[in-house]
């Protein structure tokens, strides 16, 4: 799938049906119990492993302006049926016709009768208890019993969200980056190590790439001056750090994404909106979600197999990370779906709780190659694949595209594996490949060398090879 930068509205979802009862019969003529209505309240072609156009992007920086592209069909609306009373018709949401009462009094007479009795009782009840206390007041021989003013302690553990949000927290930043003409926006990072790294995305720091002024602020108030050590625009990674770093810092531990569950707790910190230090919570609701994200201009694209939460992210919340419920680093927060209104007042849209985060597995060696050579590393296959998502899986391009001269490099490793331009890739390992985009990500979780089994179809025949990965330095 893609995303694209604030995406579009989403229907909501049906209200609970109401429930009918039958109305009791009236009660005797001296009252009647109260009754009220139902509340309801992501064509063209690349070479693999080269930058891509896209039609999607990231939350994350605060600046960023929403490019819609991939509205999603809104779900048909399901009916409700004869609502509920056994005749008629309607829809989720609609309203409630309470049936006509029955002759005579019955047990619902005697009901309303008796909870009649009981509010009256409970009127009086309230009134003698008045009057008894203020007797009490006035004797001198009552008791007056004070509340403590002091609740206790209240124990926070190392697996509550507060536990873990009070350790993480002195180990984010929030990041501004500006560019030379004095755009640029907000975004978030963590401590890499104690050297002073910190990682974010790359579309966070892309204006301060080529001389921009960058900082990094510590929910303690701290501000330091930071510049970019490396940028990788394919993965959406970069590495910058800190200026002066203090000896203090303390690293974000980091967790194994590959054993992350769907259903596992999360928790999200980042600077929504510019909010800095803001903590939210959800779950895991899908793994290796194929997603390719905008940087916002719309000319190149980002490709990740991703974890998909449910826990809140908005623009701002970029580059930060995305926490398991014992406070490891699982993912960076890339890229959103939302709908298309704005927030305060800033014309950018908000989060539907379908958030996007790049594997920390993959993240981790992306840093480690940004900080060890300035330039990231690549894993790719050496054939141009087609972007176009109609082909039911990727499908090496019959003409050279983005430069190649054929659409199958040269003594590369697709052409070693036997592959041929036409041929439409179905499997990576046990992935299902649906699109161009999708083998691009999954073949950017692997590191150069891997070797990996390929699915692909020739003349309506299947085929399986296996496919020892090559390498390209650089995002040009």
């Amino acid at each position: 799938m893609s995303t694209e930068n604030e995406g579009t509205a989403v229907p909501p979802a049906p209200s609970a049906p109401p429930v009918p009862v039958d109305a009791p019969a009236a009660p005797a003529p001296r009252a009647q119990a109260p009754q009220g209505p139902y509340g309801q309240d992501a064509q063209g072609q690349t070479p693999h492993g080269q930058g891509a156009s896209g039609d999607a992007g990231h939350p994350g920086v605060s600046s960023s302006a929403p490019d819609p592209s991939w509205p999603p069909p809104p779900p048909p609306t399901a009916p409700y049926g004869d609502g509920g009373s056994g005749s008629g018709s309607g829809g989720w949401g609609s309203s409630y016709q309470q049936p006509a009462p029955k002759s005579g009094r019955g047990r619902g007479g005697l009901v309303a009768a008796i909870l009649v009795a009981a509010l009256v009782a409970g009127g009086m009840g309230g009134g003698l208890g008045y009057v008894l206390a203020k007797d009490n007041d006035e004797s001198t021989g009552s008791t007056t019993v004070s509340a403590s003013a002091n609740g206790g302690d209240v124990k926070r553990d190392p697996g509550t969200t507060a536990g873990v949000a009070a350790k993480a927290l002195p180990s984010t930043v929030t990041i501004e980056a500006e560019s030379t003409s004095g755009e640029g926006g907000t975004g978030t990072g963590f401590v890499f190590d104690k050297q002073g790294h910190i990682v974010t995305n790359n579309h966070v720091v892309a204006d301060a790439v080529d001389g921009g002024k960058l900082t990094a602020t510590f929910p303690s108030g701290k501000k330091y001056d930071a510049e970019v050590v490396g940028h990788a625009q394919g993965y959406d990674v970069a590495v910058i750090k800190l200026k002066d770093a203090p000896s203090d810092l303390k690293p974000l531990t980091l967790g194994d994404s590959d054993k992350v569950a769907v259903g596992d707790a999360t928790i999200a910190i980042g600077a929504p909106f510019g909010l800095s230090d803001t903590v939210t919570t959800g779950i895991i609701s899908a793994k290796n979600r194929p997603v390719a994200s905008s940087d916002g201009s719309g000319s190149q694209a980002s490709y990740m197999s991703a974890l998909q939460t449910d826990a809140s992210i908005n623009p701002g919340n970029s580059g930060g990370p995305l926490l398991d419920a014992r406070g490891n680093v699982i993912g960076i927060n890339s890229a959103i779906q939302s709908t298309g209104n704005g927030g305060f007042g800033t014309g950018q849209s908000g989060s539907i709780g379908l958030g996007f985060a790049i594997p920390i597995n993959q993240a981790k060696y992306v840093a480690q190659e940004l900080i060890k050579n300035g330039k990231p590393v690549y894993a790719k296959i050496g054939a141009s694949v087609s972007l176009d998502d109609s082909a039911g899986g990727a499908q090496i391009s019959k003409e050279g595209a983005g430069g190649a001269s054929t659409p199958v490099e040269p003594g590369g490793p697709a052409a070693k594996a036997g592959l041929k331009p036409g041929d439409v890739i179905t499997k990576l390992d046990d992935r299902v490949i649906d699109s161009g985009p999708t083998l691009i990500g999954e073949i950017w979780t692997h590191q150069p060398g891997d070797k990996v089994t390929i699915t692909y179809e020739r003349g309506g025949k299947q085929h399986t090879v296996d496919v020892t990965l090559g390498s390209r330095v650089g995002d040009n």
